[in-house]
């Protein structure tokens, strides 16, 4: 999961943690806040009966000691003035029920004692209840309504806001790790962002990047170097010892330890020639201008190893088709990556075994299918069969130096040719190539 949706997911969790807990909260929140409300309604109405009281004097209200009683015309509301005794003291706001006009209903209550002219009032200010929880469930929908909109525009804005800081972030890694091919990575160019973090990153990135790129600079050099520098003496050595059969008086005994000295510097020599070969790929020494008729290539790889597949009795079938070209590619270098591939599935194939060459067409890009029906390859071994020198259990019998299939992974990169492996162990192996449109000029 990518770094923006995890930051995005976090907060839209949160956020629903907030919204589920106002949820819960917000019928006692309303309720409050509108009681609240209510209660400095009601000190206001209260305040204002006083004041009419204190102008225009008792008597506008209450006459030969009646009570005085004013009701809204749906009972909502009500004012009540009423003589009590002297002993009776009330300032309060409380929920009560009152019996108007046969109905009992209950109100918001304010009551409140004042004395005029040494006589002592009781003043009560209600509004019914009812019409308090129909105003909670207005303001409860309206508060709802209005945190679920704020909350999407916050996710919204958070997913703007978290895709803008992590944008230098996504711009180094495709720049400076996916965008380049390792381990060629160009000059340095600084990514802009204001975020102190992303910056140390970047440049730390680069440092790396520059300590990697000069150890395999230097990796290359030694090894294009030595390999040229063995050649030569290899060369001297093999010549001494052909020279040396020509002598009439060599022992039969000497003649056998040479023969030996011979294969192994045959073997050394295929080694550095192969070393050579991997260092010239990498360095890019090999120019791609060729093309070439895929079908015909294979034809000419069969005709030069078709002695190994005879000798094995192995059945070789190629279904490729005729008009499969490519263009800016390298014909020796693709020569030895189809040989490299078809010697191997000669080398671990069985007595009467099978080797079938297929192409497929997918979404422009053509897929070569080597299959064999030999020994396979344990799949512990599979992430590691492109490894240099590396030698596994199949190849611990046969005449190998492990650079085989380094050199196919060399060739493969060199022409932007993905490499693909499918094994079962003692039923076979199949390598896929995936070979880009880029270079297939025509297919029929």
């Amino acid at each position: 999961m990518k770094l923006n949706t995890k930051l995005t997911l976090f907060n839209t969790i949160s956020k629903l943690v907030i919204v589920v807990l106002f949820v819960l909260l917000l019928p006692l929140l309303i309720t409050r806040i509108n009681q609240s409300y209510t209660d400095s309604k009601l000190v206001k109405q209260k305040d204002k009966v006083l004041q009419i009281v204190k102008t225009l004097g008792i008597g506008n209200y209450i006459t030969d000691g009646e009570s005085y009683g004013s009701y809204t015309l749906l009972k909502e509301e009500y004012v009540s003035l009423d003589e009590v005794t002297p002993d009776q003291f009330l300032d309060t706001i409380q929920n009560e029920r009152r019996i108007v006009e046969g109905d009992t209903i209950e109100y918001r209550i304010l009551s409140h004692t004042f004395s005029v002219n040494n006589n002592n009032y009781l003043l009560e200010v209600g509004k019914s209840v009812d019409t308090l929880n129909e105003t909670s469930s207005a303001l409860q929908s309206i508060a709802f309504v209005i945190l679920v909109s704020m909350i999407l525009l916050t996710i919204l804005a958070d997913q703007f806001y978290s895709s803008y800081v992590l944008r230098p972030l996504r711009q180094i890694i495709k720049t400076k790790l996916v965008g380049n091919r390792f381990p060629s990575f160009g000059s340095y160019r600084r990514v802009r962002t204001s975020t102190a973090d992303f910056q140390h990153l970047d440049l730390s990135i680069h440092r790396m990047i520059e300590t990697i790129a000069d150890k395999f600079q230097k990796e290359r050099e030694f090894i294009s170097n030595a390999s040229h520098e063995l050649m030569t003496p290899i060369s001297i050595l093999q010549s001494k010892i052909e020279n040396m059969f020509d002598e009439e008086d060599i022992a039969d005994e000497l003649k056998v330890k040479l023969l030996e000295m011979q294969r192994i510097l045959n073997r050394l020599k295929s080694i550095t020639k192969t070393l050579l070969l991997i260092s010239q790929i990498e360095n890019e020494q090999f120019i791609k201008e060729d093309e070439v008729n895929l079908h015909a290539l294979l034809e000419e790889v069969y005709e030069e190893i078709s002695i190994r597949i005879e000798e094995k009795d192995i059945h070789f079938a190629m279904h490729l088709s005729p008009q499969t070209r490519l263009h800016n590619v390298n014909r020796f270098l693709l020569f030895n990556l189809f040989f490299n591939l078809i010697n191997n599935a000669i080398k671990y194939n069985r007595e009467g075994g099978q080797i079938t060459i297929k192409e497929e067409l997918n979404n422009n890009a053509v897929t070569i299918n080597i299959a064999d029906t030999g020994i396979g390859i344990h799949a512990d071994e599979l992430p590691y069969i492109f490894n240099r020198f590396k030698k596994f259990k199949r190849s611990l019998q046969q005449d190998s130096f492990g650079l085989g299939l380094p050199i196919v992974k060399s060739i493969a990169g060199f022409h932007n040719i993905k490499v693909e492996v499918e094994s079962q162990k003692d039923i076979g192996s199949t390598f896929k190539l995936i070979i880009p449109a880029s270079i297939i000029k025509k297919h029929d």
